[in-house]
This record gives structure tokens, C-alpha cells and sequence, in this order.
């Protein structure tokens, strides 16, 4: 999964032309274009650039342009490199500090643990990968397994260069030689990021609170109806149109049936499922019990993973999400073990990215080798 929902470039749209602002507009467009003559194409040029006008000549408000300067200064690279920094520094004195539990830790996990958590790791991905490719048939660009696991996984590594937006490019650009349009697989990325907050959410709303002596985290209780409210159809496509005009995005060709809000959620919830399965047998090496476990790594790495997401100063969560999961394990384990798991699972979520990347890169080599080898 992306670690950040990157707004893609403001001018991504314009490569696959612009998105018609309505029905009854586009249809004027196109009688207008019909016309032999050049006098309604013109006017309804003069219509749209009035219009276009209008919008652009409204001031923002002062609120809207304080928050618009504070989102681009936490968004810079001073503060996001900063924030690294300090990140790397806070991580680096914890692992000395605790040098002796966290060696103890790694000896103990053992092959086969971080084998099969590598395995829970990968089958988390391709969870993922089924939430974007679920979202995007339902924009209208249904893709085979194969061209849609080159996309998404090769578009994933682009996480890992400085600038949250270069996932979104990737993908939009390697979805376009599959005849998927930039837009749409823009927004197959955005909603993929708010379809797996959401499950985050709802993965840590229904461990966390059960966990034995975990009242701190009995609060979530106070979200369950707003989380289980945004996950309707209705409520959920009226969330989407709003975030993608805030980001500048062209609204959805078609509102997100119910199949299509069930589908991707089920996928979502099955990757949190997976991700988690990776800490818990991390975790049982090392002497955590098997159910307060199971709680605590699919509630606490999910939960871990969604805070990560909306600092927006930190660029793919890094350190946040790490702090979060060595508290939440902590209790149960220890600072130096639970330091341990967390330090496996990041270079494992790194390893799973490499892998399926270079798997779909092999796998669509060879279909494209195949298929030259049968044309006539």
C-alpha cells in the first residue's frame, strides 16, 4: 500500500483532456462542436471561460489561506527532512538504549518466524493491490491481474523517492500504457488511501478495545458510529466528491455502487488482517501470548499506520509509525523486544515492496516476450 495519499499534479487531468463539468454542459459541448458553423462552438468556449472565471475571481477566505500556508510549510522539505532527522536520531538512542533486549529479540525470532511473516507481508500487498483494482473497475478501467499488480506495484516504489506525489505520477503514467486514463488512476490511488484509513480504523475499533487492561483505548468506542456511518455508499461517494475537489481532482465518472464499497473494504480489512499476522508471529517468538497478541499486533499496527498517515510532516509516516507500535507492544513485551518487532517489520514491508515490484516486472516481461513470440 502507498504510505502517503499524495494529491496528484494539479495538471494530471489535462494529458487525458478535461473532465466535462456536467451532463447538460458536456452535451451543449459536443451539439455545439456538430454545428457546421464556428458561432455556438465559440459561445460555449466564452460560456466555459466565463465560468472558469467566475471561480477563479473568488478570493479565498483568510482562514482557507492560513491553513493553505501552514499545509505548504509542514509539507516542505526543511520540515520534512527535520522531522526525519529527529525521527532517526530518537530511533537510533532507543535501539542503543536497548541494545542488549533488541539483540536478545533478533536472535530469538528465529528463520521460519520471519519467513512466514515475509509471507504475510507479501499477501497483505496483494491485498492492497485488490482494493486499488477493485476501485478502479469500478471507475470504469477493469484490469487483468497481471497488467494491474505491474501498475501498482511498480508505481509503489516511487514511495521511496524524496516527494509524497511520485507513487500517484507513477501509477498514472504506467496505467496510461494499459489505456487507463491519468485521472482515473489518480483517483483509484486516492481512494485506495481513504479505503484503507477507513479499514485501519475499523481494524483497530474492533482489537484494540477488547485487549485485556486496555482502557486507554476504550475512547474508539466514541467513533464507532461515525466510522460505520462513512462507510455507507451514499455518505461515503458525497466524502469522496468533496476530497476530490479539494484536491483539485475531477469528480467521479460514477458514484461507487455498493458491490464495488463492500469489495474494496473486505480487501482492506484483509491486508490490516495480514499485516498483522506478520507482528503476531513476530511477537510469540519472543514470548507474547497467543490471543492478547493477535489484539494488540492487528489493532496496534493498523492503528500505528493510520496516525502515520495524517502527519503530514512526515513523509511516509516514518518514525511515527514505529514510536506508536513500540508503545502499543511495549506493555506486552518490553521496550527492547518490542523495539526488535518493530525493526523486522519495517525492513520486511521494505523487502515485500522490492519483491512484488520485481515479481510483476518479471511477470509482465514474460507476458509481453509470449505474446511477440505468437504474432504472426
Amino acid at each position: 500500500m502507498s504510505d502517503r495519499p499524495a494529491a496528484p499534479p494539479a495538471d494530471a487531468a489535462v494529458a487525458d483532456g478535461p473532465a466535462q463539468p456536467g451532463g447538460a454542459q458536456a452535451n451543449g459541448a459536443q451539439a455545439g462542436e456538430a454545428q457546421p458553423s464556428g458561432g455556438q462552438a465559440s459561445g460555449a468556449q466564452v460560456g466555459e471561460a466565463q465560468a472558469s472565471g467566475g471561480q477563479a475571481s473568488e478570493p479565498p477566505g483568510r482562514g482557507g489561506a492560513w491553513l493553505a500556508l501552514a499545509l505548504r510549510l509542514l509539507s516542505s522539505k526543511p520540515v520534512r527532512w527535520g522531522f526525519v532527522a529527529v525521527a532517526v536520531g530518537l530511533g537510533a538512542y532507543v535501539v542503543a538504549d536497548e541494545w542488549t533486549q533488541v539483540r536478545a529479540g533478533l536472535a530469538s525470532m528465529g528463520f521460519l518466524a520471519i519467513a512466514g511473516a515475509l509471507v504475510a507481508v507479501l499477501l497483505g500487498l496483494v491485498a492492497t493491490m485488490q482494493v486499488w483494482r477493485v476501485l478502479l473497475a469500478a471507475l470504469g478501467s477493469p484490469l487483468e491481474v497481471r497488467p494491474t499488480a505491474r501498475v501498482f506495484f511498480l508505481g509503489q516504489l516511487g514511495k521511496y523517492v524524496p516527494g509524497s506525489i511520485w507513487p500517484v505520477v507513477a501509477q498514472m503514467e504506467l496505467g496510461a500504457a494499459h489505456r487507463v486514463p491519468r485521472h482515473r488512476s489518480a483517483s483509484a490511488s486516492v481512494l485506495t488511501m481513504l479505503f484503507c484509513l477507513l479499514a485501519g480504523l475499523l481494524a483497530a475499533l474492533v482489537t484494540l478495545p477488547f485487549e485485556p487492561g486496555a482502557r486507554s483505548y476504550r475512547w474508539v468506542f466514541l467513533v464507532a458510529p461515525v466510522l460505520l456511518i462513512c462507510l455507507l455508499p451514499q455518505v461515503i461517494n458525497r466524502i469522496l466528491d468533496r476530497l476530490l475537489r479539494l484536491a483539485r481532482r475531477p469528480p467521479l465518472e460514477q458514484p461507487l455502487a455498493g458491490r464495488a464499497v463492500a469489495g474494496a473494504l473486505v480487501w482492506a480489512l484483509a491486508s490490516w488482517a495480514l499485516f498483522g499476522l506478520q507482528i503476531w508471529l513476530l511477537a510469540i517468538r519472543l514470548g507474547a501470548p497467543d490471543g492478547r497478541a493477535a489484539l494488540l499486533s492487528v489493532g496496534g499496527f493498523a492503528f500505528a499506520w493510520c496516525v502515520g498517515f495524517v502527519i503530514v510532516f512526515a513523509p511516509a509516516g516514518a518514525g511515527v509509525r514505529e514510536a506508536l507500535l513500540i508503545a502499543t507492544l511495549s506493555p506486552m513485551l518490553g521496550v527492547g523486544k518490542a523495539t526488535a518487532v518493530t525493526l523486522v517489520s519495517r525492513v520486511l514491508m521494505t523487502a515485500g515492496d522490492l519483491i512484488t515490484a520485481g515479481t510483476a516486472a518479471t511477470l509482465a516481461r514474460a507476458s509481453n516476450r509470449s505474446g511477440r513470440e505468437s504474432a504472426p
